[in-house]
Formats: structure tokens, C-alpha cells, sequence
């Protein structure tokens, strides 16, 4: 195996074992960025000096009686809307909002002193909206690897870094997880500080790692919290399934999909069909009065003075947040909350709901990102969730499932995903890491 296909937990154990040196490992990563990213445009900065530097000082610190952090020597990757130190935050924008912070962003300093070692900085949309970074998919370059965690997924996929971080306000860690095939999870809302990272909705940011593994997600996302998430053990998880978010899903991902159903069924899952409570009818519109209004707040002096500056998605939901008045705030708001009340009950009685991550797989062409939709929801209310690849459609891209829980069962979510996964078995690896 090479040391690129390594997971996160493969290689932490692998680096304690002297199976690999971390200087190895860095090497192999960068030498992958090279072969790879002038296709797949993952990267927009790479600090190979910082990255072989910290690479010999983890190489120095394995001795015997040592201790050592659980990611130590693990190379990471950071979307560039997280701030790390000595590195440019560009945050996919024009020169007008670029910056080069002297501190990391907390969940990047938590990493660090796991014993990550950053490689550098991932593209992303514009201020992670909706215009388009330039990554395209390892699947099929034609396609959209998905946003606004474009170059954190991409990168993951085609093996140039274990794990690296997204951002989700609506559906940017899961969707591009599976539009790449590989998993997306996003805790619930607050769970990791969001210091340091430039926002976009405030009561809808969540911070989460995109990586090849649950088990590696989860242990990352733990590290951010800081605390640690260990999945619930589980011998037949009980699943909900709502089918009115299948029906939202094309024929052949939904046909796909009711297989899975049936896999995970067989191999002992109670499978109940649920209804989402009315409430939900009107969550959609709330969620887009609540990031219009929270992205124009922060983005206001600078929109006021570089508006010729902002991408075209990004310039047209500004100018519709600036004028919306506080009262379809306040409302939006209570919808939200309404929703949340309504439909934790139901989450709680099982141990996730499994929903079509996206309604497709990734579209063709690269000026669109996809879909969030079905994401949307758990986003809106703060609840976590997680996207697990779970096969390949006819055009060779990869399909996926979402599980969602209750805010604040995140290991309960966790413990359902892992047994999926086994379950499910192993996700292929794109053509270009083939």
C-alpha cells in the first residue's frame, strides 16, 4: 500500500510503529500534489518548507517513553476560509479581503497540538457561498467536485492528504463528500469553535472534517470539539426513513438507494418509515432569510466598498439580505426553531435518519456546485450529520447516503455510520488514485 492511501488512524499508527516517518509521509503527500493537482486543483497554497520542517520535529519527538498526540505527524489540509498561522486566508476572494493571520483558528490550533502537520490550504468558493472554485472531481474532471469544501474533498479523494477541513452553513461538507466518495461530517452546531474562520451565516456554520473513514472523521472532529466522540457500539441500529426526501433523489440514485436499504435491512437493521413533521414545509425558505441576513451583516462595509469585487451568487444574495427587514428574521428564525422542536422526537426514537445526501451525483460542468437541499435541513438546525459514499453510478461517479440525528447525539449519529459502513463495505477509490 502506499503511505498516500493511508487513513488517519492508519497512519498515526503507522508513524508510532516506524512503519513510515512523517517526513516520509509529507514527501509522498507533496510529491501526490504535484503528479495529480495540476488536473484536479485541490490546493491553492502549499507550504512545503513549514510542512517538512514540522515533518523532522515529529520525526525527532518518536522515542521510546514519549508522548505522543493522537494525530501526530499526520499531514492535514485547511479550507481557506480557516485561518493558520504564517499561511494567506484568501477565502476564494479578490485581493480586497485577503489576509495573513498570526494565529490559528482554534480548530486548527487543537489539531496542531494534536500533532497534525498542515500542508497547506484548500480552495473554496467565493466566502463559501455559491461561485465556483477552480477544483474540478478526481472522478471525472468534467464534473463538479462540489462546494464550498471543493478542495478539501477533491484532495481527500485523490489521496494528496488523509483529512482535511470543510465548512457546512448548507450543504458544503456532505455534498462534496459525495459528489467525491468519501465521508463528510459536520457535529452539531457549536460543537467546534468557529474563532479564526471567516463566516457566512452565523447561527449555520459548522466546521468538519472530510476523510476516507467514519471512525477517521470521528476522531478528528472529536479533536476540534475537545472532547472525545466515540460511536455508540450498535448491533442492529434502527434506521428512519422518510420518503419524501427519496423522492426528491433521480431515478437511479433512488433505486439505488432503496438497495442500500435492503442490504443494511438483511444485515439487521430495523427500518421504519417516518413522516417529517408539517413544520418542515416551510424550513427551506426560513433557511435562505436566515443566510441572506447573517452573510449581509458581516459582509456589509466590504460589500459597500468592493461590491464589483464579489462573484456573482455571492453579490446577488447580499444585495437581497441587505434589504430584507428584521421582522422575516425574527420569523425565519421561530421556523426554525419550530422544525427543531418538532422533529427531534422523532430523530431521537432512532438512531439516524437516512436520506439521499444529494438528489444526483455530481453535475456535469464546473459552474455549479449541486444541490444542497437535502442537507439544507440539518444544517438549518444546528443537528449533526454525516454523508457515506455508497456506490457508483452507471457514469462511473460515486452515490452516497446521509444519516442524520438529534443535536447532541453525536455519537449516537457516529455509532449508526460506523455500522453502516461495515455493513456496506469499502468505498472505491477514484480513477485517478487507482
Amino acid at each position: 500500500m502506499r503511505s498516500t492511501e493511508l487513513g488517519v488512524r492508519a497512519a498515526a499508527t503507522a508513524l508510532r510503529a516506524g512503519e513510515v516517518t512523517a517526513a516520509a509521509l509529507v514527501d509522498a503527500c507533496l510529491d501526490r500534489i504535484r503528479a495529480v493537482d495540476p488536473t484536479v486543483k485541490a490546493w491553492i497554497h502549499i507550504d512545503d518548507t513549514g510542512a517538512r520542517a514540522a515533518a523532522r520535529a515529529a520525526d525527532a519527538a518518536v522515542r521510546p517513553g514519549a508522548t505522543l498526540g493522537p494525530l501526530h505527524g499526520v499531514p492535514i489540509g485547511v479550507k481557506d476560509i480557516i485561518d493558520v498561522a504564517g499561511m494567506p486566508t484568501t477565502a476564494g476572494a479578490r485581493a480586497f479581503a485577503h489576509t495573513r493571520p498570526t494565529r490559528d483558528a482554534t480548530c486548527v490550533a487543537r489539531l496542531r497540538a494534536a500533532g497534525a502537520i498542515v500542508l497547506g490550504k484548500t480552495h473554496t468558493t467565493q466566502f463559501a457561498y455559491r461561485d465556483p472554485a477552480p477544483t474540478t472531481n478526481p472522478w471525472n474532471a468534467a464534473h463538479t467536485p462540489g462546494g464550498s469544501s471543493s478542495g478539501s474533498a477533491a484532495a481527500v479523494a485523490a489521496r494528496t492528504v488523509p483529512v482535511a477541513l470543510g465548512s457546512q452553513t448548507v450543504g458544503s461538507i456532505l455534498r462534496p463528500a459525495a459528489y467525491n466518495g468519501i465521508v463528510g461530517l459536520k457535529g452539531t452546531n457549536g460543537l467546534v469553535p468557529l474563532d479564526g474562520v471567516v463566516p457566512l451565516g452565523y447561527s449555520l456554520d459548522h466546521i468538519g472534517p472530510l476523510a476516507r473513514s467514519v471512525e477517521d472523521a470521528a476522531l478528528v472532529l472529536g479533536i476540534m470539539a475537545g472532547r472525545a466522540l466515540v460511536p455508540e457500539a450498535m448491533e442492529a441500529p434502527r434506521l428512519a426513513v422518510a420518503r419524501e426526501l427519496f423522492e426528491r433523489a433521480e431515478p437511479e440514485l433512488r433505486k439505488h438507494l432503496d438497495g442500500v436499504v435492503e442490504r443494511l435491512v438483511t444485515a439487521g437493521a430495523r427500518v421504519e418509515e417516518v413522516r417529517l413533521p408539517p413544520s418542515f414545509a416551510g424550513l427551506a425558505d426560513a433557511a435562505l432569510v436566515l443566510l441572506e441576513v447573517e452573510a449581509a451583516t458581516y459582509h456589509a462595509p466590504a460589500f459597500a466598498k468592493y461590491a464589483s469585487d464579489y462573484g456573482p451568487g455571492m453579490a446577488e444574495m447580499l444585495a437581497r439580505g441587505l434589504t430584507r427587514p428584521g421582522i422575516e428574521y425574527v420569523a425565519a428564525h421561530r421556523a426554525r426553531v419550530r422544525f427543531r422542536d418538532d422533529v427531534t422526537p422523532l430523530l431521537a426514537q432512532h438512531d439516524a435518519l437516512l436520506s439521499p445526501t444529494a438528489p444526483a451525483s455530481a453535475p456535469a460542468g464546473l459552474a455549479w456546485t449541486g444541490d444542497a437541499s437535502l442537507c439544507q435541513p440539518w444544517s438549518t438546525i444546528g443537528a449533526p450529520s454525516i454523508s457515506l459514499p455508497s456506490g457508483v453510478s452507471s457514469a462511473g461517479l460515486p452515490f452516497a447516503l446521509q444519516l442524520a440525528q438529534a443535536p447532541g447525539r453525536d455519537t449516537r449519529l457516529l455509532g449508526a455510520a460506523v455500522w453502516c459502513e461495515r455493513t456496506l463495505g469499502p468505498a472505491k477509490a477514484p480513477p485517478v488514485a487507482r
